[in-house]
Protein backbone atom coordinates (compact mmCIF):
# COMPACT_ATOMS: atom_id res chain seq x y z
CA UNK A 1 0.00 0.00 0.00
CA UNK A 2 1.09 3.40 -1.22
CA UNK A 3 1.72 5.35 2.66
CA UNK A 4 1.67 9.28 2.50
CA UNK A 5 4.30 10.88 3.67
CA UNK A 6 4.78 14.29 4.85
CA UNK A 7 7.69 16.44 4.90
CA UNK A 8 8.10 19.94 5.51
CA UNK A 9 9.95 22.16 2.70
CA UNK A 10 11.91 25.83 3.39
CA UNK A 11 13.15 26.84 0.48
CA UNK A 12 17.00 28.14 1.21
CA UNK A 13 17.42 31.76 1.45
CA UNK A 14 20.80 31.49 -0.76
CA UNK A 15 19.22 29.62 -3.65
CA UNK A 16 18.92 30.75 -7.14
CA UNK A 17 16.61 28.32 -9.01
CA UNK A 18 13.54 29.21 -9.75
CA UNK A 19 11.53 26.89 -7.39
CA UNK A 20 13.31 28.50 -4.31
CA UNK A 21 12.54 31.99 -5.43
CA UNK A 22 8.83 31.54 -6.24
CA UNK A 23 8.44 29.94 -2.93
CA UNK A 24 10.11 33.37 -1.53
CA UNK A 25 7.90 35.59 -2.76
CA UNK A 26 5.11 33.59 -2.17
CA UNK A 27 5.87 33.56 1.48
CA UNK A 28 6.50 37.38 1.24
CA UNK A 29 3.35 37.70 -0.01
CA UNK A 30 1.32 35.84 2.53
CA UNK A 31 3.43 38.00 5.24
CA UNK A 32 -0.09 39.54 7.14
CA UNK A 33 0.26 43.30 7.16
CA UNK A 34 -0.96 45.26 9.59
CA UNK A 35 -0.63 49.35 10.61
CA UNK A 36 -1.59 50.49 7.24
CA UNK A 37 -0.11 47.75 5.43
CA UNK A 38 2.53 47.63 7.78
CA UNK A 39 4.01 43.72 7.78
CA UNK A 40 4.64 41.91 10.83
CA UNK A 41 7.97 40.43 12.19
CA UNK A 42 7.48 36.57 12.39
CA UNK A 43 8.48 33.67 11.39
CA UNK A 44 8.80 32.15 7.71
CA UNK A 45 6.20 30.47 6.47
CA UNK A 46 6.79 26.32 5.64
CA UNK A 47 4.67 24.71 3.15
CA UNK A 48 3.54 21.17 3.81
CA UNK A 49 4.96 18.91 0.69
CA UNK A 50 2.71 15.48 -0.04
CA UNK A 51 5.76 12.87 -0.99
CA UNK A 52 4.66 9.63 -2.34
CA UNK A 53 7.60 7.36 -0.59
CA UNK A 54 6.55 3.96 -1.13
CA UNK A 55 8.07 1.61 -3.62
CA UNK A 56 11.03 4.04 -4.68
CA UNK A 57 14.86 3.98 -3.04
CA UNK A 58 15.72 6.64 -0.75
CA UNK A 59 17.70 8.34 -3.28
CA UNK A 60 15.22 8.38 -6.01
CA UNK A 61 12.55 9.48 -3.25
CA UNK A 62 14.29 12.44 -2.67
CA UNK A 63 15.08 13.61 -6.11
CA UNK A 64 11.80 13.34 -6.74
CA UNK A 65 10.41 16.10 -3.40
CA UNK A 66 13.19 17.78 -5.21
CA UNK A 67 11.52 18.19 -7.95
CA UNK A 68 8.00 18.35 -6.30
CA UNK A 69 8.84 21.39 -4.35
CA UNK A 70 10.61 22.92 -7.81
CA UNK A 71 14.31 23.10 -5.78
CA UNK A 72 17.12 22.46 -7.90
CA UNK A 73 19.48 19.82 -6.49
CA UNK A 74 22.07 21.05 -8.22
CA UNK A 75 25.10 23.54 -7.18
CA UNK A 76 23.27 27.37 -7.43
CA UNK A 77 25.42 29.68 -10.10
CA UNK A 78 27.32 31.87 -8.30
CA UNK A 79 27.19 34.21 -11.71
CA UNK A 80 23.93 34.77 -11.74
CA UNK A 81 22.99 38.76 -11.33
CA UNK A 82 21.56 40.93 -8.28
CA UNK A 83 17.70 39.63 -8.46
CA UNK A 84 15.68 42.63 -10.24
CA UNK A 85 12.95 42.90 -8.18
CA UNK A 86 14.20 41.66 -4.27
CA UNK A 87 11.55 40.10 -2.32
CA UNK A 88 12.05 42.33 0.83
CA UNK A 89 9.72 41.14 3.70
CA UNK A 90 10.68 43.20 6.25
CA UNK A 91 9.91 43.55 10.09
CA UNK A 92 7.88 45.93 12.01
CA UNK A 93 9.58 49.07 13.56
CA UNK A 94 10.22 49.54 17.36
CA UNK A 95 13.10 49.52 19.17
CA UNK A 96 16.66 47.80 19.29
CA UNK A 97 16.79 44.45 20.26
CA UNK A 98 18.92 43.04 23.09
CA UNK A 99 20.72 46.18 24.14
CA UNK A 100 18.53 48.01 26.73
CA UNK A 101 16.92 50.21 24.11
CA UNK A 102 13.48 51.92 25.54
CA UNK A 103 10.41 51.93 23.52
CA UNK A 104 9.66 53.99 20.40
CA UNK A 105 9.91 57.66 20.46
CA UNK A 106 7.08 60.16 20.13
CA UNK A 107 8.30 62.04 17.18
CA UNK A 108 12.07 61.38 15.31
CA UNK A 109 14.92 62.43 16.54
CA UNK A 110 18.18 63.10 14.75
CA UNK A 111 21.13 62.27 15.68
CA UNK A 112 24.47 64.41 14.22
CA UNK A 113 26.43 62.51 12.25
CA UNK A 114 28.64 62.58 9.11
CA UNK A 115 28.64 61.18 5.61
CA UNK A 116 32.13 59.48 6.54
CA UNK A 117 30.20 57.83 9.39
CA UNK A 118 27.28 56.58 7.92
CA UNK A 119 29.19 54.81 4.99
CA UNK A 120 31.93 53.20 7.63
CA UNK A 121 28.69 51.57 9.65
CA UNK A 122 27.77 50.50 6.15
CA UNK A 123 31.12 48.80 5.23
CA UNK A 124 30.92 47.32 9.33
CA UNK A 125 28.08 44.54 8.18
CA UNK A 126 29.19 44.55 3.91
CA UNK A 127 32.83 42.80 5.72
CA UNK A 128 30.97 40.95 8.37
CA UNK A 129 28.75 39.51 5.16
CA UNK A 130 25.60 39.93 7.82
CA UNK A 131 22.91 37.56 6.57
CA UNK A 132 19.70 38.53 5.32
CA UNK A 133 16.73 38.31 7.89
CA UNK A 134 13.70 40.16 8.36
CA UNK A 135 13.40 38.65 11.99
CA UNK A 136 16.81 38.52 13.33
CA UNK A 137 19.10 41.32 14.89
CA UNK A 138 22.52 41.81 14.41
CA UNK A 139 24.51 41.84 17.39
CA UNK A 140 24.63 45.99 17.49
CA UNK A 141 20.63 45.53 17.85
CA UNK A 142 19.61 46.69 14.00
CA UNK A 143 17.46 44.04 12.33
CA UNK A 144 18.89 42.14 9.49
CA UNK A 145 16.66 43.23 6.39
CA UNK A 146 16.99 46.62 4.01
CA UNK A 147 15.43 48.81 6.23
CA UNK A 148 17.38 47.87 9.55
CA UNK A 149 20.47 48.30 7.44
CA UNK A 150 19.92 52.04 7.01
CA UNK A 151 18.11 52.73 10.25
CA UNK A 152 21.95 51.10 11.39
CA UNK A 153 23.51 52.86 8.78
CA UNK A 154 22.04 56.54 9.96
CA UNK A 155 22.47 55.72 13.59
CA UNK A 156 18.41 55.83 14.37
CA UNK A 157 18.61 54.61 17.80
CA UNK A 158 16.01 52.52 16.73
CA UNK A 159 14.43 49.86 13.85
CA UNK A 160 12.48 51.31 11.13
CA UNK A 161 10.94 50.32 7.95
CA UNK A 162 10.31 51.29 4.31
CA UNK A 163 6.75 53.46 5.12
CA UNK A 164 8.58 55.76 8.19
CA UNK A 165 12.57 56.03 6.51
CA UNK A 166 11.36 59.06 4.68
CA UNK A 167 10.42 60.93 8.26
CA UNK A 168 13.83 61.04 9.05
CA UNK A 169 15.12 62.18 5.55
CA UNK A 170 14.59 65.57 3.50
CA UNK A 171 13.85 64.74 0.03
CA UNK A 172 16.58 65.95 -2.87
CA UNK A 173 16.67 65.51 -6.31
CA UNK A 174 19.21 62.30 -7.92
CA UNK A 175 21.42 64.74 -9.41
CA UNK A 176 22.53 66.12 -5.89
CA UNK A 177 23.20 62.82 -4.09
CA UNK A 178 26.47 62.31 -2.01
CA UNK A 179 27.66 59.42 -0.13
CA UNK A 180 25.70 58.64 2.65
CA UNK A 181 22.18 59.68 1.15
CA UNK A 182 19.64 56.94 0.13
CA UNK A 183 17.53 56.11 -2.97
CA UNK A 184 13.78 54.63 -1.32
CA UNK A 185 10.88 52.92 -2.96
CA UNK A 186 8.02 51.97 -0.62
CA UNK A 187 4.95 50.50 -1.96
CA UNK A 188 2.09 51.35 -0.07
CA UNK A 189 -0.23 48.90 -1.70
CA UNK A 190 1.98 46.39 -0.90
CA UNK A 191 5.06 46.34 0.92
CA UNK A 192 6.47 43.02 0.85
CA UNK A 193 6.27 43.45 -3.05
CA UNK A 194 9.56 45.91 -4.34
CA UNK A 195 9.79 47.92 -1.33
CA UNK A 196 13.54 47.72 -0.62
CA UNK A 197 16.08 51.01 0.10
CA UNK A 198 19.45 51.41 -0.71
CA UNK A 199 22.72 53.60 0.67
CA UNK A 200 24.11 56.13 -2.20
CA UNK A 201 28.03 55.85 -1.95
CA UNK A 202 28.64 57.20 -4.92
CA UNK A 203 28.75 57.58 -9.01
CA UNK A 204 30.71 54.84 -10.93
CA UNK A 205 30.68 56.77 -14.37
CA UNK A 206 30.27 60.58 -15.36
CA UNK A 207 27.37 59.97 -16.71
CA UNK A 208 25.81 59.11 -13.25
CA UNK A 209 23.79 55.90 -14.66
CA UNK A 210 25.45 53.79 -12.00
CA UNK A 211 26.31 54.67 -8.38
CA UNK A 212 27.70 52.04 -5.79
CA UNK A 213 25.40 50.46 -3.36
CA UNK A 214 25.41 49.64 -0.03
CA UNK A 215 22.24 47.39 0.45
CA UNK A 216 21.30 44.64 2.84
CA UNK A 217 19.17 42.02 0.67
CA UNK A 218 19.46 38.01 0.04
CA UNK A 219 21.38 36.29 1.07
CA UNK A 220 23.75 39.01 2.64
CA UNK A 221 24.81 42.72 3.03
CA UNK A 222 26.55 44.04 -0.17
CA UNK A 223 28.57 46.77 -2.18
CA UNK A 224 28.05 46.70 -5.70
CA UNK A 225 27.62 48.81 -8.84
CA UNK A 226 23.95 48.99 -9.46
CA UNK A 227 21.94 50.64 -11.86
CA UNK A 228 20.53 54.72 -11.17
CA UNK A 229 18.32 53.94 -9.04
CA UNK A 230 17.48 50.20 -9.04
CA UNK A 231 17.27 47.12 -11.33
CA UNK A 232 13.58 47.65 -11.21
CA UNK A 233 10.82 50.06 -10.16
CA UNK A 234 13.73 52.87 -11.01
CA UNK A 235 11.25 55.52 -11.46
CA UNK A 236 9.65 54.95 -8.51
CA UNK A 237 12.79 55.58 -6.26
CA UNK A 238 13.02 58.75 -4.43
CA UNK A 239 16.21 60.12 -3.17
CA UNK A 240 16.47 61.35 0.63
CA UNK A 241 19.29 62.81 2.80
CA UNK A 242 19.37 62.64 6.80
CA UNK A 243 18.24 65.35 8.86
CA UNK A 244 20.62 64.55 11.14
CA UNK A 245 23.81 64.86 8.99
CA UNK A 246 26.76 67.61 9.86
CA UNK A 247 28.99 68.97 7.40
CA UNK A 248 32.04 69.39 9.64
CA UNK A 249 31.85 72.65 10.01
CA UNK A 250 32.35 73.95 13.47
CA UNK A 251 29.04 74.90 15.59
CA UNK A 252 27.08 74.41 12.77
CA UNK A 253 23.52 72.07 14.06
CA UNK A 254 21.66 70.67 12.08
CA UNK A 255 18.68 69.60 13.87
CA UNK A 256 18.39 73.51 14.95
CA UNK A 257 14.86 74.52 14.20
CA UNK A 258 14.16 77.49 12.63
CA UNK A 259 14.91 80.68 15.18
CA UNK A 260 12.39 83.10 13.81
CA UNK A 261 12.94 86.15 11.81
CA UNK A 262 13.38 88.43 14.52
CA UNK A 263 16.97 86.46 14.98
CA UNK A 264 18.23 88.15 12.04
CA UNK A 265 18.66 91.67 10.01
CA UNK A 266 20.15 95.15 10.94
CA UNK A 267 20.65 95.56 14.74
CA UNK A 268 20.80 91.66 15.39
CA UNK A 269 23.56 89.81 17.89
CA UNK A 270 23.58 86.09 18.47
CA UNK A 271 24.55 82.35 18.27
CA UNK A 272 21.95 81.54 15.13
CA UNK A 273 23.88 84.58 12.76
CA UNK A 274 27.22 82.83 13.94
CA UNK A 275 25.73 79.28 12.77
CA UNK A 276 24.31 81.16 9.79
CA UNK A 277 27.27 82.79 8.51
CA UNK A 278 29.49 79.62 9.30
CA UNK A 279 26.79 77.02 6.98
CA UNK A 280 26.50 79.88 4.04
CA UNK A 281 30.37 79.86 4.38
CA UNK A 282 30.24 75.97 3.87
CA UNK A 283 27.73 76.22 1.22
CA UNK A 284 30.36 78.42 -0.93
CA UNK A 285 29.96 82.11 0.52
CA UNK A 286 33.25 82.66 1.95
CA UNK A 287 33.97 85.42 -0.15
CA UNK A 288 31.34 87.57 1.44
CA UNK A 289 33.16 87.38 4.27
CA UNK A 290 36.52 89.55 5.09
CA UNK A 291 36.59 88.14 8.81
CA UNK A 292 34.30 86.04 10.40
CA UNK A 293 31.62 85.20 10.48
CA UNK A 294 30.15 86.18 13.60
CA UNK A 295 27.34 86.70 15.64
CA UNK A 296 26.59 90.56 14.64
CA UNK A 297 24.38 90.72 11.99
CA UNK A 298 26.40 92.57 9.04
CA UNK A 299 26.41 93.24 5.05
CA UNK A 300 28.18 90.55 4.36
CA UNK A 301 25.91 88.02 6.12
CA UNK A 302 22.84 89.60 3.99
CA UNK A 303 24.49 89.20 0.76
CA UNK A 304 25.68 85.60 1.53
CA UNK A 305 21.87 84.89 1.92
CA UNK A 306 20.60 86.89 -1.18
CA UNK A 307 23.12 84.89 -3.32
CA UNK A 308 21.81 81.57 -1.63
CA UNK A 309 18.25 82.55 -2.49
CA UNK A 310 18.97 83.50 -6.06
CA UNK A 311 20.95 80.34 -6.19
CA UNK A 312 17.71 78.20 -5.74
CA UNK A 313 16.01 80.47 -8.18
CA UNK A 314 14.32 82.52 -5.96
CA UNK A 315 13.68 86.49 -6.67
CA UNK A 316 12.41 89.32 -5.21
CA UNK A 317 11.15 89.58 -1.72
CA UNK A 318 12.36 85.58 -1.62
CA UNK A 319 15.86 86.53 -1.99
CA UNK A 320 15.97 89.52 0.10
CA UNK A 321 18.94 88.46 2.04
CA UNK A 322 16.68 87.57 4.89
CA UNK A 323 16.84 83.75 6.26
CA UNK A 324 12.89 82.35 6.44
CA UNK A 325 12.10 78.80 7.00
CA UNK A 326 12.52 77.74 3.90
CA UNK A 327 16.35 79.20 3.26
CA UNK A 328 16.78 77.84 7.33
CA UNK A 329 15.90 74.22 6.09
CA UNK A 330 17.96 74.00 3.06
CA UNK A 331 20.87 75.22 4.80
CA UNK A 332 20.52 73.31 8.22
CA UNK A 333 19.61 69.81 5.72
CA UNK A 334 22.74 70.47 3.14
CA UNK A 335 20.40 70.62 0.65
CA UNK A 336 19.45 72.67 -2.53
CA UNK A 337 22.00 74.33 -4.70
CA UNK A 338 24.92 75.96 -3.22
CA UNK A 339 26.54 79.71 -4.14
CA UNK A 340 28.04 79.79 -7.37
CA UNK A 341 31.84 80.98 -7.78
CA UNK A 342 32.06 84.35 -8.47
CA UNK A 343 32.42 85.21 -12.29
CA UNK A 344 31.04 82.04 -13.84
CA UNK A 345 28.93 84.11 -15.44
CA UNK A 346 25.23 84.06 -16.27
CA UNK A 347 22.42 83.80 -13.45
CA UNK A 348 23.24 81.95 -10.52
CA UNK A 349 21.52 78.46 -11.86
CA UNK A 350 23.62 79.27 -15.13
CA UNK A 351 27.33 77.44 -15.65
CA UNK A 352 29.19 79.54 -18.51
CA UNK A 353 29.89 77.01 -21.17
CA UNK A 354 32.93 75.05 -21.44
CA UNK A 355 35.55 76.81 -23.84
CA UNK A 356 36.93 73.65 -25.52
CA UNK A 357 39.89 71.29 -24.30
CA UNK A 358 41.97 72.89 -26.72
CA UNK A 359 42.76 75.54 -23.98
CA UNK A 360 44.18 72.76 -21.69
CA UNK A 361 47.49 71.22 -22.84
CA UNK A 362 50.82 71.50 -22.61
CA UNK A 363 51.65 75.09 -24.29
CA UNK A 364 48.30 76.42 -23.52
CA UNK A 365 48.69 79.63 -21.74
CA UNK A 366 44.89 81.43 -21.58
CA UNK A 367 42.70 83.16 -19.17
CA UNK A 368 41.00 79.96 -19.22
CA UNK A 369 43.39 78.46 -17.45
CA UNK A 370 43.88 80.61 -15.01
CA UNK A 371 40.35 80.31 -13.97
CA UNK A 372 40.21 76.77 -13.92
CA UNK A 373 42.98 76.88 -10.98
CA UNK A 374 41.16 79.51 -9.20
CA UNK A 375 37.83 77.36 -9.02
CA UNK A 376 40.00 74.76 -7.72
CA UNK A 377 41.57 76.05 -5.00
CA UNK A 378 38.17 77.57 -4.45
CA UNK A 379 36.66 73.52 -4.28
CA UNK A 380 39.49 72.41 -1.93
CA UNK A 381 41.67 70.61 -5.29
CA UNK A 382 44.70 73.31 -5.18
CA UNK A 383 46.92 71.26 -3.26
CA UNK A 384 49.66 70.60 -6.26
CA UNK A 385 50.22 73.89 -6.64
CA UNK A 386 53.43 75.41 -6.02
CA UNK A 387 52.57 78.74 -6.69
CA UNK A 388 49.98 80.27 -8.72
CA UNK A 389 47.48 79.49 -10.49
CA UNK A 390 47.91 80.84 -13.55
CA UNK A 391 47.60 81.38 -16.82
CA UNK A 392 49.64 78.72 -18.41
CA UNK A 393 48.83 74.96 -18.34
CA UNK A 394 50.89 72.89 -16.04
CA UNK A 395 51.37 69.48 -14.55
CA UNK A 396 50.19 70.81 -11.44
CA UNK A 397 46.82 72.13 -13.18
CA UNK A 398 46.66 68.43 -14.81
CA UNK A 399 47.10 66.89 -11.24
CA UNK A 400 44.44 69.28 -9.55
CA UNK A 401 41.82 68.27 -11.90
CA UNK A 402 42.51 64.40 -11.61
CA UNK A 403 42.10 65.02 -8.15
CA UNK A 404 38.97 66.79 -8.73
CA UNK A 405 37.34 64.01 -10.50
CA UNK A 406 38.34 61.53 -8.77
CA UNK A 407 36.82 62.45 -6.08
CA UNK A 408 33.33 62.63 -8.22
CA UNK A 409 33.88 58.49 -8.56
CA UNK A 410 35.45 58.86 -11.77
CA UNK A 411 38.16 56.67 -13.09
CA UNK A 412 40.64 55.46 -15.82
CA UNK A 413 39.65 57.95 -18.99
CA UNK A 414 37.24 59.83 -16.89
CA UNK A 415 39.96 60.59 -14.51
CA UNK A 416 42.89 61.84 -16.95
CA UNK A 417 43.32 65.25 -15.44
CA UNK A 418 42.59 67.19 -18.54
CA UNK A 419 39.17 68.77 -18.37
CA UNK A 420 35.85 67.96 -20.55
CA UNK A 421 32.46 69.69 -20.91
CA UNK A 422 31.22 67.30 -17.46
CA UNK A 423 34.18 67.87 -15.52
CA UNK A 424 33.45 72.04 -16.43
CA UNK A 425 30.09 71.44 -15.58
CA UNK A 426 30.36 69.79 -11.89
CA UNK A 427 33.48 72.29 -11.49
CA UNK A 428 32.05 75.52 -11.86
CA UNK A 429 27.75 74.06 -11.17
Amino acid sequence: MTVPVFEEYEPAVDCTCAGCAAQRRAAARAVPTRHGGHPAAHGARRALVLVTAAGVVLSSGAAEAATATGHATGPARTDAPADPEPATPQGEKGPLQGVGASGPPSAPTFRATTRADIINRAKVWVSAKVPYSMEKYWSDGYRQDCSGFVSMAWNLGRNEWTGSLDQYGTRIAREDLQPGDILLFHNPGDPNKGSHVTIFGGWTDYRHSHYTAYEQARPRTRKQATPMAYWNNSDRYVAYRYRGLTGGASGSSFSTPYPGAGRFGPGASNKYVTQLGRMLVARGGKRFYSQGPGPDWGEADRRATQAFQMAQGWRGKEADGIPGPQTWRHLTGGTGRGIPAAGTGGSPNTVSPFPGRGHFKPGQSNSHVARLGTQLVRKGYGRHYVSGPGPRWTEADRRNVEAYQRSLGWRGSEADGYPGPHTWRRLFG
